[in-house]
């Protein structure tokens, strides 16, 4: 299954990890190169594939961006202001009919994953485990948001949290629970 992951990186942290001297040990370690991106995105969209619409290919962005940023875009579309660690905006959540040609010859585009490279600092650090399995862990959760998964309720926010460490153990990562 193939797929073509637009990694924007807000932040700067590709840009600053070429001078890892003025980051956080944990931030230059952070560093994750667009193909990998696409890698694990790859693997997940293969783990996942019966929640996802059969296409010729897939499509999803991903922005690394700041905590006042992330407040601005949460306060923005969920009308709470303070930033969060991740946010996703499905595009198969939208109603648009689609020609047959269309859905034939073009990519899917699944929609955006937004991470707040602040925040997975802070969380990382936290649970006692490196910026770039925090941001896989942000990035899997987003992704399935991106193919419905929700968690209204403890159930099934332990379903989602089940189904991301599986993600995370797909591309050879694993979270430390306490």
């Amino acid at each position: 299954m193939l797929i073509e992951v637009n990694v924007e990186d807000c932040y700067g942290l590709a840009q600053q990890s070429a001078d890892a001297s003025n980051l956080p040990e944990s931030a230059a370690s952070g560093e994750i190169s667009a193909e990998t991106w696409e890698n694990w995105f790859s693997v997940w969209l293969e783990n996942q594939e019966a929640y996802v619409p059969v296409a010729p290919g897939y499509e999803v962005s991903l922005r690394l961006t700041a905590d006042h940023q992330m407040q601005s875009l949460n306060l923005q579309y969920r009308q709470l202001d303070r930033p969060t660690d991740v946010l996703a905006f499905a595009a198969l959540e939208v109603d648009c009919p689609q020609l047959e040609e269309m859905q034939s010859s073009e990519p899917l585009y699944l929609g955006d994953i937004v991470i707040s490279i602040d925040t997975a600092q802070r969380q990382a650090q936290q649970q006692g485990h490196s910026l770039k399995t925090e941001l896989a862990w942000l990035a899997a959760h987003g992704f399935l948001h991106l193919l419905g998964w929700d968690h209204p309720d403890e159930e099934s926010l332990a379903q989602m949290l089940d189904r991301q460490e599986t993600l995370l153990q797909a591309i050879g990562l694993a979270v430390q629970t306490a």
